[in-house]
């Protein structure tokens, strides 16, 4: 059973020559250059998602360059640890 399927594209010539160079230079067939293709699209798209995320985020915590984000992580450090020093200290076990 095949676990592929056929795909028709068009292409313009110029697009298609310079596709078949490559495919013949890098010692591939056209259908795995254009799944390497597909790929490298897909992770494009996913790290601008993400980095899109990032600066939605940074934007919320006005953040502007890594010095902020410095600044921020040894505000977040300080808080915990005068948070964890306020806790009650637990109690020892006997034995």
């Amino acid at each position: 059973m095949r676990t592929t399927q056929v795909l028709s594209i068009t292409l313009p010539e110029p697009m298609l020559k310079e596709a078949r160079d490559l495919a013949k230079q890098e010692n591939r067939t056209m259908s795995e250059l254009i799944r390497e293709a597909l790929r490298q699209y897909q992770r494009q798209k996913r790290w601008e998602a993400i980095a899109a995320l990032g600066q939605s985020t940074a934007r919320t915590a006005n953040v502007h360059d890594e010095e902020d984000v410095v600044d921020a992580i040894h505000r977040f450090r300080r808080e915990q640890h005068k948070a964890k020093s306020m806790r009650p200290a637990k109690a020892r076990k006997t034995a």
